[in-house]
């Protein structure tokens, strides 16, 4: 693919001077590329140096964090972190019991010494150095064959990692942005001790649950707060009485003034994935298969746990987190299904590869990049269909003793090689988070519901035509093809009668043994774990083999893209892949659909008309009389009479930005970012400048629910308010 290479390195990654893009709020765009459209920020509002929003360990990006799966920012000296209510409700639900129940009741600490560990596994990383290793990760690899190539760019970023890594206390990670084309290594100080501050109870932090998801108007509190701790010396420690809070650099003033409609708005934080650059194969694969089909999974999937279950039961507790889970990605898929309708996703995917055929058919130098673009196509159509055909396995393999068992398996043979060979998450540096997820299993495992949702998986399973069964899973499951969904219960049971993976202790010890020795447990999830490793790893060398593949062809069109857009203005952002972006805008409502208009803020009187003293719509009373007081204390905005509670804005965002930093003009915290309107879920493929809102809860409604509602007087007076 060298005669591809046509642009500039420094074009394609966005480091050449480009006219300003013209649609600039449009885009996650990486810190580094900000000063490239300094003017553009400027123009729409910014007040600070652009420059500054480069600086990963100046402020304000310095107090911008990731959870690893959400965005949070610090807000006080002593390591006081912000995020959604929905972030750290993992933790929440950990700590909670039916009898001690703080999903319910919420919760806030007396003090530091009230707070509460988060749930294993939590941690808090804060971004202090990304360096480019694009020669370093991909030189030499162009000739090789593919499982070569993905095998050498995988071993040299474990490589780097590990280089990395020898500066204790930090945890880094290779990331890879346009298709390939373009790796950092980004490196983050671990905070490894983190407790839960303070979280409203869920009829605030999720009022409106699932009804409201996604959804405007809002009136959802969806706010909590962790705390991040040290060992006495400064150094990343794990949890420890002895720890003391971690010291920031920087932190952000929380602004008690808030916004308008119209004013200037930022977001800095961790987006998970876009498929902005995905080809028109795979959106048709995409919307025409999988989601469907996954969208009518899910719906049976929630009935079974809620059915196995029961409210107020110990086993629904446990659970809450995945059904919260499970019911915002029913929705989301929906909302994309509806949307790729709605605006014509696969027309317009069809639209942008057409104008870049003509692009390349315009300089015949450029031949290759259509060459690579139809060779891309069918490698996504060869995709498809192994996803397809190993759907139904993928979910058979879902429940937790059988998922605990094949990585306790795959741990002692990944345990027989170097370390630095090991498959990642199988590392040395991996196994604190391996041991904290066997021990976080017991808080979200209840035997009976875990049958009752394999039986569900294994009835659809069943039904598949003999391409799509797996005649080792059958033989060691003891399936036939006279087998039917009404003697799935009765084979299932001697599995969770005669396993001891359901005890913490067992699921430790066993991560110190010998391939030989769980070869030999009379264990059924481990004899089932041991039967289906080959199968295992034969489905991960032929998805490594179609990685290698597209690690040759994707930064091709990829450069195609950059080349294209760069020849009519616009600078190229790459996909979000959960390293740390900014968005930007404004606060404004819209009109999605004839006849539909969505007004830019949320109110407290909202919360009362829409209460109904039954989940989701249970508000506390203490709030409900607030707000029948009219009592707005400092925190009212004077043109809607009232404390606003949720705003919109014309953010590009999606799944990892939860929580992020919602940031003024100033670098002021004014919200957080917490969810979308149903209408521009599908930007996750497309931004539609219509229909794309993002919706935040306003830090206004956030501090009058610690002051007026729940006493967090001492978090208050700790934070720096700006009025």
């Amino acid at each position: 693919m060298r005669k591809l290479h046509l642009l500039s390195l420094s074009l394609l990654l966005g480091t050449s001077t480009l006219a300003a893009p013209t649609a600039a709020k449009e885009g996650m765009f990486t810190p580094d590329q900000l000063q490239e459209i300094s003017e553009e920020l400027e123009e729409a509002g910014l007040e600070i140096a652009p420059e500054a929003l480069a600086d990963l360990t100046g402020f304000p990006m310095g107090a911008v964090v990731s959870l690893g799966g959400c965005s949070a920012s610090f807000v006080s000296s002593e390591g006081l972190v912000v995020t959604n209510h929905h972030c750290a409700r993992g933790s929440v639900q950990y700590n909670s019991t039916a009898e001690n129940n703080y999903l319910a009741n919420g919760f806030l600490a007396e003090g530091q010494s009230g707070e509460l560990p988060a749930a294993p596994g939590s941690r808090i990383y804060v971004t202090t150095e990304v360096t480019d290793v694009t020669d370093r990760i991909r030189a030499g690899t162009e000739e090789l064959a593919p499982i070569d190539r993905y095998a050498m760019i995988d071993q040299r970023s474990k490589n780097l990692t590990a280089e990395c890594e020898l500066d204790a206390g930090f945890r880094c990670r290779v990331a890879s942005f346009y298709g390939g084309a373009q790796y950092k290594l980004v490196k983050s100080l671990e905070v490894r001790d983190v407790r839960l501050v303070y979280a409203p109870a869920d009829s605030i932090g999720k009022y409106g649950g699932d009804i409201d998801n996604w959804q405007w108007p809002r009136h959802t509190g969806d706010f909590a707060f962790y705390r991040a701790y040290v060992a006495p010396d400064g150094s990343a420690a794990d949890y420890s009485e002895d720890n003391v809070a971690y010291q920031p650099e920087h932190h952000l003033k929380v602004s008690a003034a808030g916004l308008e409609d119209g004013d200037f708005v930022m977001a800095a934080g961790y987006p998970g994935t876009t498929s902005r650059y995905t080809l028109m194969a795979e959106v048709e694969n995409t919307f025409n298969w999988t989601y469907p089909t996954f969208e009518d999974l899910l719906s049976d999937w929630i009935n079974t746990v809620e059915a196995a279950a029961p409210e107020g039961s110990d086993a629904r507790v446990k659970y809450e987190s995945l059904l919260a889970g499970l019911n915002n990605f029913e929705k989301n898929l929906r909302g994309q299904i509806e949307g790729a309708q709605r605006v014509g996703l696969v027309e317009r995917r069809r639209e942008r590869e057409a104008k870049l055929a003509e692009w390349i058919a315009a300089d015949a130098s450029r031949a290759g990049y259509g060459e690579a673009i139809a060779a891309l196509a069918e490698l996504s159509e060869e995709s498809a269909q192994a996803a397809r055909t190993n759907f139904w396995y993928s979910n058979v393999s879902r429940p937790s003793l059988f998922s605990a068992a094949r990585r306790l398996y795959r741990l002692s043979k990944e345990n027989e090689l170097p370390n630095a060979e090991r498959e990642t998450g199988y590392q040395e540096r991996d196994m604190t988070f391996f041991r904290q997820g066997m021990q976080a299993l017991d808080r979200r495992y209840d035997p009976a519901v875990d049958k009752a949702v394999w039986t569900l998986f294994l009835t659809g399973y069943i039904a598949q035509p003999d391409e799509e069964r797996v005649a080792a899973f059958d033989a060691a499951l003891g399936l036939t093809a006279e087998t039917t969904a009404a003697d799935l219960p009765a084979l299932l049971d001697r599995f969770y009668a005669d396993t001891a993976l359901g005890d913490v202790e067992t699921r430790l010890a066993l991560m110190e043994v010998s391939p030989v020795e769980l070869e030999a447990s009379e264990d059924p999830f481990m004899q089932l774990a041991v039967a289906m490793y080959d199968y295992g790893l034969s489905l991960e060398e032929q998805s490594e083999e179609r990685s290698g593949r597209a690690l040759a062809l994707r930064p091709a069109y990829m450069e195609a893209i950059t080349g294209w857009q760069h020849e009519v203005g616009r600078l190229t952002y790459p996909d979000a892949n959960s390293t740390l972006r900014v968005t930007f805008g404004s606060v404004l409502g819209g009109s999605p659909r004839d006849g539909m208009t969505y007004l830019p803020f949320t109110t407290l009187e909202g919360i009362t008309d829409k209460d109904t003293g039954e989940d989701p719509f249970n508000s506390p009373q203490a709030l409900l009389d607030r707000i029948e007081a009219r009592d707005y204390g400092s925190y009212a905005l004077d043109r809607i009479g009232s404390v606003p509670v949720n705003f919109l804005t014309d953010l590009d965002s999606t799944g990892g930005n939860s929580g992020s930093a919602t940031l003024n003009s100033r670098a002021e915290l004014v919200g957080l970012l917490f969810d979308g309107t149903f209408e521009s879920v599908n930007s996750d493929w497309d931004f539609d400048p219509r229909t794309t809102r993002t919706i935040h809860i306003d830090t206004r409604y956030m501090l009058w629910v610690m002051e007026k509602v729940d006493g967090a007087d001492a978090l208050i007076a700790e934070m720096d308010i700006v009025r």
